[in-house]
């Protein structure tokens, strides 16, 4: 498949680039800055120099799905998180492209209930209900507290998970989740809420 990276550069957005790319996909790496395009291209993917603030309407195009993993880290969640996820979803049905899948955050059902990073939450929610309202065929996964732990290969997903349970995860497992749905049926046009578990992270989506 040829994918389009959103947040190539980012934390979560490298493991997924190296993990699409050891898979033998094409990866058109979404980044902001030309600086950045040698990393991009050793962990296997094509540099695209576009910025979710500006005009992404050719990004998606001759592409078989999206992968949104980017972010603002807290300081333009309204441009990025909310405005320019909106963009590129909507910029992704223009192009014809049917599969969608977006990096959310536990917590984005119901921003006002968080007791912190309640505007980065609202953010997410906005681009959640979009995509949600679009033709696409999307998945959106919404992990708990991410980390720079090692990364175990399992976890636990439900469209609903418990709060009282283990609330964080590996970031390398993330991305590997993220990669997985592209390929997971039952992954297909639902919410996912995602933390540590015990169970492997295929084994765990195809459950849903």
């Amino acid at each position: 498949m040829t994918i389009l990276l959103a947040g190539a550069h980012g934390a979560v957005g490298q493991h997924i680039l190296k993990q699409l790319s050891q898979a033998g996909h094409t990866v058109r790496a979404m980044i902001r800055d030309e600086d950045q395009s040698d990393l991009i291209r050793s962990l296997g993917g094509e540099p695209l120099v576009s910025d979710l603030t500006g005009d992404v309407s050719q990004a998606p195009e001759d592409c078989d799905a999206v992968i949104f993993a980017a972010g603002s880290g807290g300081e333009a969640v309204e441009d990025v998180d909310r405005d320019g996820a909106i963009a590129l979803i909507d910029a992704t049905v223009a192009s014809g492209v049917s599969r969608f899948v977006m990096l959310s955050s536990i917590g984005a059902d119901a921003p006002e209930e968080a007791d912190q990073l309640q505007d980065y939450l609202r953010a997410k929610h906005k681009a959640d209900e979009h995509l949600k309202g679009t033709s696409l065929t999307y998945t959106i996964l919404r992990p708990t507290t991410l980390t720079n732990g090692a990364a175990t290969g399992t976890i636990h997903v439900a469209p609903s998970i418990d709060r009282d349970g283990p609330m964080e995860n590996a970031r390398e497992d993330v991305a590997a989740a993220l990669v997985a749905t592209l390929t997971i049926s039952e992954t297909e046009r639902a919410i996912i809420e995602m933390t540590s578990g015990d169970t492997p992270i295929r084994e765990a989506l195809a459950s849903l």
